[in-house]
Formats: structure tokens, sequence, C-alpha cells
């Protein structure tokens, strides 16, 4: 397996210092970047498997970093977050974060979040089928999604989302179910991200999302993919 390259995104030194020492022990390669307008640089060139991004930084914080860089790449991106910041939370995921984790942190916690982030856009083995429900189409092996024949790019966790909810249509799954299908693991504050993935991924293929036709809510259960 290639050693994957993750990009440590903080304005602290300290922070990037103890973060490359630690994932690197753990067999990741690591590059850093001291704020958002070196790491689009870092990016661009180095093109990482996954961002840890802190959002609060001098020159250019991690929101408008990602407002420029989703334009570009769909890259997983982990957010570093301070407790106070919540609304801070939210607009990163609604600009394409993939998960968050709050300050201080435990550095097993971390690597248990980076790993199933990584491990949700590994390629799954060959040889599985197209899903397709109504005119929404799922290639799992191409991670290409259409609707009504028009390419949709959604990020790592969108997609694996949506995949979840078409390989079981009319199922109803709970927030809680869609954390533990995503991540493997039930981590702390993860089932908040549900609902922002899900308004984001409704934006994308959905006709009128103030009207879903395929991603349907089931009020106090969770969420359904339609059956036709």
């Amino acid at each position: 397996m290639d050693m994957k390259t993750i990009l440590v995104v903080d304005d602290k030194a300290n922070v990037r210092i103890m973060l490359r020492e630690y994932l690197t022990e753990q067999g990741y390669r690591v590059v850093t970047a001291d704020n958002g307008r070196t790491a689009l640089f870092m990016a661009r060139e180095e093109k990482p498997d996954l961002i840890l991004l802190d959002i609060m930084m001098p020159e250019m914080d991690g929101t408008d970093f990602m407002r420029i860089y989703r334009k570009e790449a769909n890259t997983p991106i982990i957010l570093l977050t301070a407790k106070l910041e919540e609304t801070d939370k939210v607009l990163g995921l609604e600009l394409g974060a993939d998960d968050y984790i709050t300050k201080p942190f435990g550095m097993r916690e971390l690597l248990a979040r980076v790993r199933a982030v990584l491990r949700r856009v590994e390629p799954d083995e060959p040889g599985q089928e197209l899903l397709q429900v109504a005119d929404v189409i799922l290639d799992v092996d191409g991670r290409r999604v259409t609707v009504a024949g028009q390419d949709v790019d959604l990020t790592p966790s969108e997609f694996d989302l949506l995949a979840i909810l078409m390989a079981n249509p009319g199922r109803a799954f709970s927030r809680l179910d869609l954390v533990e299908q995503l991540q493997g693991i039930a981590l702390e504050g993860a089932e908040k991200t549900i609902n922002v993935h899900i308004r984001n991924l409704r934006l994308k293929i959905e006709p009128d999302p103030a009207n879903p036709r395929y991603v349907e809510t089931v009020f106090g259960v969770g969420y359904r993919f339609c059956k036709e």
C-alpha cells in the first residue's frame, strides 16, 4: 500500500510539530503549512491524501482556504477546531469538510478519525455493480455520480453517505446508523455532521432541495433514499 500524505495546516508551530512527529510514527508522510495561503500552494504541489485544517489562522483562515480549494479538489478535510467555534464547524462542513475534531484532542482519537476518513476513500474491490435508483446512478469503483445524465461533484463523505442510502432504498437510517457505517466507529460529535452532509447532498442532487425527491427525511428517525 502506498504511503499516504497528510497536510497539516495550523498557525501554531508546536501543533504542527506534534502532529508531524506522531503521524510520521504511524506510517504517514506529513507536510505542513502555517496558514491557508501557504496551504493552497502545498496542497497543489503535494496533492495530499488528507488535510488536517485549523480554522482560525492569520493571512488566510481555514474557511477561506476551503472556499478556494473545494473548487479544485475533493481531498478529504478534517477540521481542527476550538470548543467555542460551533458556527465555524457548521460553516466548515457546509464548505465541504468531512469531519472535525475539537481541541484539545487526544492523539488516539485523531488517528481514529484520520483512519476512518482515509478508509472511506480507499477504492473498493473491483467488480462492484453500479447503484441506480430512479435517475440517480452511483459508480462505486469510479466514485462517480450522475443525476438525470449530469455529473455531480461530491465530497468523499457526501459520496459515501449517498452510497449507503442508495444501497438500501426505502430503508430508514438513524443518524447514528449513518455515522457508524461511514466511520466504522461512533466518535463524539459525529452525529452532528450528518445533517450538514445531507443538506449539502440535497443541494447537489435534488431538483428542488427544499422539497427533496431522493433523500427523504423520516421524522423521528433519520433519512432514507426513495425507492423509485
